[in-house]
């Protein structure tokens, strides 16, 4: 029996998709047509990415699962609409993509590499002490799910001394690890360094504002690659004003693209990075895809699926 796969993630993404897509389908030994544009009642499966048109799930009623291709789902897991399960994308590709960014920011602001890239001027900066090694600076994550406890273990692997929170209790070797609101200002008390990795939630908007910013050690950086929401940026922006933060590193944002008027991007202390921090891959992202076509084939459970009251 030939399947119908109804990508509905832009037009624009199906010629990079569609040739691992197809590829990966044929290895599994599943025949399926895939393709933009179907009846909805013959669809049985949707690779969806939320900045799609589709917004009404109702039609589909062959539909097994809806299969995301971006990690993070607020823009949909709200949808009244989707009564199908809904898959996450937990790809090895992105969490590698994510682990070599924060890495990269993390071990930037570790070293103070700012002042000799930007210190071009004829100058020799003899003077200026050398970092401390990676065991005397704290880092601490705020979320540890697949993406930030594999970049917490490979900051742990590096001796980074690395703290970690969640909402729920999680255990990482090598990791402090905090869980729950009672909890977070334990977590974020002389933290040098904070990675923001928390999904976009009505729990988790502006968990860094003006009181949990001041738990931080006085000239802390600030790496986001997580979601927008998850700051405030009023007090953010009065943190760096104040010196309370000494740097942010900001991939995400409330309004994307960043409004050419808005203030982080004069700010001499923050660097604005168009959501770039770790993008989803064509080839490994298929891999995934299609796993789980071929578990919803063979009757096996979803993997990845998104607990629609938590909202990830």
């Amino acid at each position: 029996m030939t399947i119908n796969v109804l990508f509905a993630a832009g037009s624009e993404r199906f010629d990079l998709y569609r040739p691992h897509l197809e590829q990966g389908l044929a290895d599994a030994g599943i025949a399926a047509n895939l393709t933009t544009d179907a009846a909805p009642d013959q669809v049985d499966y949707i690779i969806y990415a939320p900045d799609s048109t589709l917004r009404d799930f109702t039609p589909y009623t062959r539909c097994k699962a809806v299969l995301n291709l971006w990690a993070g789902v607020e823009a949909i897991v709200g949808n009244d609409t989707l009564t199908q399960p809904l898959a996450r994308m937990v790809d090895h590709g992105l969490t590698q993509g994510m682990i070599e960014w924060v890495t990269g920011h993390t071990l930037r602001h570790h070293l103070g590499m700012d002042i000799h890239i930007h210190g071009q001027d004829g100058h020799w900066r003899s003077e200026i002490p050398a970092p401390p090694l990676a065991a005397e600076r704290s880092v601490t994550i705020l979320g540890l799910g697949a993406l930030g406890a594999a970049c917490a273990k490979a900051l742990v692997g590096l001796g980074f001394n690395v703290s970690g929170w969640s909402n729920s209790p999680k255990t990482i070797e090598g990791v402090t690890c905090y869980h729950g609101a009672h909890q977070l200002s334990n977590a974020l008390k002389g933290a040098e360094i904070v990675i923001l990795l928390l999904p976009a939630t009505p729990q988790t908007e502006n968990t860094l504002n003006a009181e949990t910013l001041s738990h931080l050690a006085r000239g802390a950086v600030l790496i986001n690659p997580g979601r927008g929401p998850l700051i405030d940026d009023a007090a953010l922006l009065a943190a760096l004003d104040s010196g309370q933060v000494g740097h942010a590193t900001l991939d995400v944002f409330r309004v994307e693209p960043l409004p050419a008027d808005d203030p982080y991007w004069a700010h001499p202390n923050v660097t604005v990075v168009p959501h770039k921090a770790s993008e989803t891959r064509p080839h490994t992202a298929a891999q995934v895809i299609v796993e789980n076509i071929r578990r919803g084939q063979s009757g096996l459970p979803f993997l990845h699926l998104v607990d629609r009251t938590a909202g990830y």
